[in-house]
């Protein structure tokens, strides 16, 4: 059980690589815009990110509900964001480059929850 517990460790780092890596070829290219490789990096650590939360069974003492609400609820805002990034990219209005240096500072922030607390 423990290793794959560690798989889906794995899906989910992949996940936040894709997500991460995609937004800063944006960022270092200047286009401030999400993208559709930002979109599956999100559902890919989305969905890693549910499976983590299932009671693995480890008998480590549960989980942390407070963690796991938090993280859920920054990566529905970066999902939010990139959405509303997209949306107007088809109309061709560009977005605001503050909220694409957000979109970046709320990944981070994901990863340094999981991370650190």
């Amino acid at each position: 059980m423990e290793t794959l517990r560690d798989v889906v460790v794995l899906v989910h780092l992949v996940g936040f690589a894709i997500l991460f890596g995609s937004w800063v070829v944006e960022a270092a290219a200047k286009r401030y815009r999400a993208t559709r490789l930002m979109d599956v990096g999100l559902a890919i650590a989305f969905v890693a990110d549910l499976a983590l939360s299932a009671p693995w069974g480890l008998g480590d003492g549960g989980l942390n509900y407070a963690k796991i609400g938090i993280k859920l609820v920054v990566l529905l805002v970066i999902g939010g964001l990139a959405g509303i990034s997209r949306a107007r990219a088809k109309k061709g209005t560009p977005l605001p480059t503050w909220t694409f240096w957000l979109i970046g500072a709320l990944i981070l922030l994901n990863a340094g929850l999981a991370v650190i607390w």
